[in-house]
């Protein structure tokens, strides 16, 4: 049955990390997050923007995604009759580029749709091909190889079966040796974020002795034709990350051979109903894929966690406990991980979790509603 989206209530949040997170673009010690909240028939749904504070990984940025979705995607959706949550993305599709944007208010009301229909999320989206999501940690530069080395244990210890590590060049072969000549035999794993040209090939080359599992976005964030160089010269295979922002862009890389895996993020492509197709794609085309995270609170947390049941998400993500990032978090319960390295999905309806409201006001720097 149509629904209409009566109210879309923004909010601003400010939550500092545990720890900083390093990328080959900088540091980040606390997160500026927009959430969403979609209203109708007494109902709420709510989805994350996974923007950063600054335009480094795309061209988004927690200011940016805020005036989108207020002036430009909420508008196109409030009191105007949807069949389903599919109905969010062609509504916004005029919208060039902005998919965080986009993807935090269409996965709000995917959120609402699946409490409506008081299912929770993942069954909603046609998941739930694992009851269990194996889990993988992403770490950040450190200031010495040393701390990096003792974060990885302790993330072992914790029982998370995928190590990533960030790279740049000058933290890249020499750093991930020292990792190997300590842990020989975990699953490892490199993520350039854009950091390299085809001008170091040989220095990629030389990444090809330490049995990586893959190599993420080494080359240029809008770049899928060097990758395909680049991936002929390598032993490693490449995972494509933040070149890839639709199905159709998936699917040209997997036929010039630019990657041999994919990381889908649900911000980066706009949302759950363009994810599923991305990963339709991968899947008829025997390519593996794996959900990639972007240090979410726990709403954006959850939604991965649905979103990674599905059945082509066969490599362990960055699903992680909030633990790992926040000192407290914004839902009920936490996500928590188990001893093996793995999330259970819950049968709530909606993502599953309940709203820390006393919490979320106490960390809300402004809000503003679309009517």
């Amino acid at each position: 049955m149509p629904f209409t989206i009566e109210r879309v209530t923004l909010r601003q949040i400010k939550m500092p990390l545990v720890h900083f997170f390093e990328t080959s673009f900088g540091r980040t010690y606390e997160r500026h997050m927009v959430l969403v909240e979609v209203h109708g028939e007494g109902l709420s749904g709510w989805g994350e923007v996974t923007a950063g504070e600054n335009p480094f990984y795309n061209e988004e940025w927690t200011e940016s995604a805020w005036r989108i979705v207020r002036d430009y995607a909420a508008p196109r959706i409030v009191n105007h009759p949807l069949d389903s949550a599919h109905g969010v993305s062609p509504r916004t599709a005029h919208i060039r580029g902005h998919n965080m944007a986009r993807g935090g208010l269409e996965a709000a009301v995917w959120d609402l749709e699946a409490r409506r229909n008081n299912l929770p999320l993942w069954q909603h989206i046609g998941g739930g091909a694992r009851r269990e999501i194996p889990c993988g940690v992403s770490i950040g530069i450190q200031d010495s190889v040393a701390q990096l080395l003792d974060k990885i244990e302790t993330e072992l210890n914790a029982g998370y079966q995928r190590i990533k590590i960030k790279i740049k060049p000058g933290w890249d072969v020499d750093v991930i040796r020292e990792v190997r000549k300590k842990f020989p035999n975990i699953l490892l794993m490199g993520d350039a974020n854009s950091a390299y040209t085809l001008a170091d090939i040989d220095r990629l080359k030389a990444l090809d002795e330490f049995n990586l599992m893959m190599l993420e976005q080494p080359l240029a964030h809008d770049e899928i034709i060097d990758h395909v160089q680049l991936q002929a010269a390598l032993k490693t295979p490449i995972c494509l990350d933040e070149c890839l922002r639709n199905a159709h862009q998936a699917e040209q890389a997997i036929r010039m051979n630019a990657c041999r895996i994919i990381n889908i993020k649900l911000g980066r492509v706009g949302g759950f109903s363009e994810a599923k197709k991305l990963h339709d794609v991968a899947q008829a085309h025997g390519i593996p894929v794996w959900c990639g995270g972007m240090l979410e609170a726990g709403i954006g947390r959850a939604h991965n966690v649905a979103l990674a049941s599905l059945p082509n998400f066969t490599l362990p993500g960055d699903v992680s406990a909030s633990k790992r990032y926040w000192k407290r978090d914004i839902i009920e319960p936490w996500v928590e991980t188990s001893p093996a390295g793995t999330i259970t999905l819950r049968d709530e309806p909606g993502f599953g979790y309940a709203i820390d409201h006393d919490f979320l006001k106490s960390i809300t720097i402004r809000e503003e509603a679309v009517a």
